[in-house]
């Protein structure tokens, strides 16, 4: 651990690099030292509004959002070190991917910023996926541009440029229109040997939409791509000024390309190397596999996104975790205190999972599903959570938590198992982070026996996206002239991390198996839940 006063000296040279995110609750910013470990931070919360049906937030609260979360960070600064923060060695901006910004010729926004979190371009992806061979899930960039264009709005003729909010922030503080390649990944396809958007594509979608006579060309209002560690551009003193208000940040700065909160979670958990991947599981579960090729085929359940550096990565992603696991502990907790018992959450949850561990291998035949909402994977636009026995299913508190934790990350093994089984995808290791994996061991080895993979936790994954883009700003200042980005992470950042693996155990692999039979034939009485329980 770096001692005070050798931070006092790295803020006061300007060693410190800075990284803000904005997640979809929060707004975090993260300074880290020489060290690159995190020496103080702020936040803002924020919640999307639903405008005229639209999921959005107002261009104020995203400045108000950013402003705050620097003050937070710099007050941090000034308490724990006496140190007014005026320079900084480098910065980087992320934000949540996909999602709609498009730009007129002053620089006004067009339309309310169109978040990642709107279903409503199913018209455009069911024509770009067939023409490119790619799938476009509807939160995609050119997907929400696509139906736009379907719509015969207004708007799209008069676009000069249109962004994520990443790029937003990054060109407003910057003045460059650019996007780090994991970002751009989720804008439009990406072709990993040029780190660039796919030129075909391209062409196919300009084709497309030839004969609307638009004085634009796609090329001409997509973001330029950056690969990791490129020159993004620095920070003007008008850039400066909107992100501290108090006006003690001087311009100046580095700023690495602006990612998405996918590309910043692959470097906080040390997972762009090929052959690694990570998992975050918690409301939602998602995993992330770096490929070392392309796949043979598309996948409706399997997004293609990249590294910061522009590897070819597979994504899965469920929109159902343990939201449903957390009400079942909740009514636990209400039993105890029925009971005049009082137990603190850690314990609470630590038990109950820890019983789990006692379960039988296929959880004794019993069957929960998790859907608080729909399940692309499984093809639900609604979900039920429910939860299922036979009279000689063993109908015991092990087996009953076990199904739950297992049932959580269902969903998810269906994805997992194209990659791994159909595709012949070879995975070294994962990394698992998020309050799944908050119990020691038990999330742990209930997703190793998923994905047959070593499952690793480490103490740092916790940090989270700011954390992420602000070692993506590090490496931007700091790198050696053709360090890759992986070796930078490996050697520089986690050399000294410490981690926990736990490999599958067979019998646990072969459980889950029998556990997942079970699964896949009972989810007709799932969507018998959504037709007959309003």
């Amino acid at each position: 651990m770096t001692d005070k006063n050798q931070i006092i000296k790295e803020i006061r040279a300007g060693e410190t690099s800075l990284g803000i995110e904005f997640g979809s609750t929060r707004i975090k910013a993260v300074l880290v030292g020489k060290e690159h470990a995190p020496i103080a931070s702020g936040s803002y919360e924020w919640e999307n509004q639903l405008v005229d049906g639209i999921w959005t937030y107002s261009l104020e609260d995203i400045w108000k959002g950013l402003q705050t979360s620097y003050q937070e960070l710099a007050k941090d600064v000034k308490e724990q070190y006496g140190e007014t923060l005026t320079r900084i060695g480098s910065m980087g901006f992320s934000a949540m991917m996909h999602g709609y910004m498009p730009f007129g010729k002053e620089g006004n926004l067009l339309v309310p910023f169109r978040t990642w979190r709107n279903n409503i371009t199913e018209k455009a992806t069911e024509v770009m996926t067939p023409l490119f061979g790619q799938q476009i899930p509807q939160r995609w960039s050119i997907a929400h541009l696509y139906q736009a264009i379907l719509n015969g709005e207004e708007h799209v003729k008069d676009i000069t440029f249109f962004t994520t909010l990443a790029g937003y922030i990054h060109w407003r503080l910057t003045g460059k229109k650019v996007l780090g390649v994991g970002d751009a990944s989720g804008m439009f396809p990406i072709d990993s040997e040029t780190v660039d958007y796919n030129r075909k594509m391209v062409e196919q979608f300009d084709e497309l939409i030839k004969e609307k006579g638009y004085p634009w060309k796609l090329r001409e209002i997509l973001p330029q791509v950056l690969a990791a560690g490129e020159d993004a551009g620095t920070l003007t003193e008008e850039g400066a000024k909107l992100l501290d208000v108090s006006g003690n940040l001087q311009p100046g700065s580095p700023v690495c390309p602006p990612e998405g909160d996918a590309g910043t979670g692959m470097a906080a958990t040390n997972s762009v190397a090929v052959r690694t991947g990570n998992v975050s599981a918690g409301t939602s579960v998602f995993a992330m596999i770096v490929l070392e090729k392309p796949l043979s085929k598309v996948y409706g359940e399997i997004d293609m996104v990249t590294t910061p550096d522009g590897m070819p990565v597979a994504m899965v992603h469920s929109q159902n975790c343990t939201s449903d696991l957390n009400a079942w502990v909740n009514l636990f907790r209400e039993n105890l205190e029925s009971f005049g018992v009082k137990v603190d959450t850690n314990t609470l949850y630590g038990t109950l999972y820890n019983k789990a561990l006692e379960g039988d291998a296929d959880c004794g035949g019993l069957l929960p599903y998790c859907y608080f909402s729909g399940e692309h994977i499984t093809h639900f636009e609604e979900g039920r959570p429910l939860f299922v026995r036979t009279p000689d299913s063993k109908f015991t508190l092990a087996n009953f938590m076990r199904s739950h934790l297992f049932t959580s990350v269902g969903a998810l093994k269906l994805g997992m198992d194209i990659l791994l089984k159909e595709e012949g995808v070879v995975v070294d290791k994962i990394l698992g982070h998020g309050g799944f994996f908050k119990t020691k061991g038990v999330g742990q080895k209930v997703m190793a026996a998923a994905v047959n993979a070593p499952v690793s936790v480490m103490e740092t994954a916790g940090e989270g996206g700011a954390w992420g883009i602000a070692l993506l700003a590090a490496y931007r200042k700091n790198k050696a002239e053709s360090e890759s980005l992986a070796s930078y992470l490996e050697e520089q950042v986690f050399a000294k991390e410490e981690s926990v693996q736990i490999a599958p155990d067979p019998k646990d692999v072969e459980g889950f198996e029998v556990f997942m039979d079970r699964y896949k034939e009972g989810l007709e009485i799932e969507r018998a839940a959504v037709v007959h329980l309003h």
